[in-house]
Parts: structure tokens; sequence; C-alpha cells
């Protein structure tokens, strides 16, 4: 996977400096919808569907929309499935920890929050964006360092949930769980020694951390947890994909939470 992400970075004589290029429908799509900054859009004249909606969208928001061959974006893609439509955006924007909180308070909700501890593959940090899009979380934390960031790969496989999920981005992970935790959030850790997670309360005030692929949680991360969730293993195989056993953990805190 990190191959494929190396792949798409060749496309650097294509992107300005603080631009980035978001490919696919669904991606360009959201992104159009949300209000991101997008300086110009890249269809393929020959392309049906959905690129009609795309382009009527683009033009009422007087985005410039050019035409480009499959060629030229099979190239600016970097081989990735565009779909026949990119879009030349502004980098993403990244939220704070305390916009994220204040939002949930905005709307009367206890605050839910995902970290990502070390999720270095883009893929999966897209993937755990669009579930927690999906599940209702109110934002998600990744740290500076030892992390993929809100690049092309992982618009591409939010489907453009990664323009309406707020993502703070923090220099010290664990002093912001310490932060969190002073704001009377409960940290669940996720990791195999921990409990059943049907067997713990995911109500009220909370942040569900995800660790690293390889690794998981971090020796200090996994120290700062008030509670440590672990997903039943049957199989010979005994560890999940992270952006899958986030989905599980998540959507068990939707389930609590609708009580």
């Amino acid at each position: 996977m990190k191959n494929n992400d190396n792949k798409q970075e060749k496309h650097s004589g294509y992107v300005p400096e603080g631009m980035q290029l978001i490919v696919g429908r669904n991606p360009v799509t959201e992104a159009l919808k949300s209000g991101k900054l997008i300086d110009t859009v890249f269809v393929d004249p020959d392309a049906k569907g959905s690129i009609s909606n795309i382009i009527r969208l683009a033009k009422e928001k007087g985005i410039v929309v050019k035409q480009a061959k499959p060629q030229k974006l099979d190239h600016m893609s970097g081989g990735a499935s565009h779909q026949g439509v990119a879009a030349m955006a502004a980098c993403a924007e990244y939220s704070t920890v305390e916009d994220i909180i204040r939002s949930a308070e905005q709307k009367g909700e206890d605050p839910f929050l995902v970290i990502c501890d070390e999720i270095e593959d883009p893929h999966n940090l897209g993937a755990i964006i669009r579930t927690a899009e999906t599940a209702g979380v109110h934002g998600v934390i990744i740290p500076e360092r030892r992390s993929a960031s809100l690049n092309a790969t992982v618009y591409k496989t939010s489907a453009g949930a990664v323009n309406w999920l707020p993502v703070a981005r923090v220099k010290n992970l664990a002093a912001c769980i310490d932060e969190l935790k002073q704001k009377g959030i409960w940290i669940y850790g996720t990791d195999g020694s921990g409990e059943d997670y049907t067997g713990v309360s995911l109500t009220g005030p909370m942040a569900l951390v995800i660790g690293s692929e390889g690794f998981g949680m971090g020796r200090l991360i996994k120290q700062k947890c008030d509670f440590l969730l672990s997903l039943p293993m049957k199989g010979r195989i005994n560890s999940l994909n992270a952006s899958v056993a986030a989905g599980i953990f998540m959507y068990e805190a939707v389930r609590q939470r609708r009580k």
C-alpha cells in the first residue's frame, strides 16, 4: 500500500505548492458540495454519467472546468482510479481539538472522538475517516509525526468524507489525551489485552484510540487509556485491519448511544 501512495506523489509536477489533487467522482463531488476551495476541475470529455453533475456544480460555483484526456488524468493522478475527473484544490485545512469539542457541544451531544495513534497507511486513515463520518463522530485526531496526512489517497479512500469531518493534527498525542481527560472525556484504547468490547459502556464523552497497523497503540498512549477494549478472535489470525477494527468499535458506540 505504501508503494501505491508513493506512486501518487509522483504527480508533483502537476500540483503547485500549497495545492493538492483530489481524484474520483465521489471525492470531487463531495469537495464541491462542502465548499472546499477548488481552483480547477479536470474532466474527461468522453466520460458519462455523474460527470455532468460535477461540471454543473463546478460552474455554479464559478470554478474553472478544463477537459483532460484519460492519459493526462492517469499521469496527474499517479495511476489512481480517477473515473474521468480530478480537481486541484487547496491543501487540507486541519481543525483544532477545541473546535471539534465545541461543535459537539453546539449540537447538544457528548463528544465522540477518534484518535489515530500512528496510522501511517493513508488507505486506512481514509477508511477510518469515512466510517467515523457516517457514525456521527465529531472529529478525528492524528499526530503530526509518524502518521498519514490528508493527502489525495486519504481523500479518495474516504469517499469525500474528509470534507465534512474535522481532523485535528497535534504535536503531542499524549499531552492531547491528558487535556481531553481534564475536559471529562473518557479514553478508550483498543488492544488485544482489553475487555470484550460489548461488555463496556461506550456512552458519554469519549475518545476511541485506534493503534497503528503493525504495532497497535504506543506504550505511553496505552498507559493513558481509562479502558482497554478488545475484539474476540476466533480464527488463526489474531488481528484485524485497523480500519475494519475501528469500524466495529465505532458502531458499537453508535448502538449503545442510541438507546
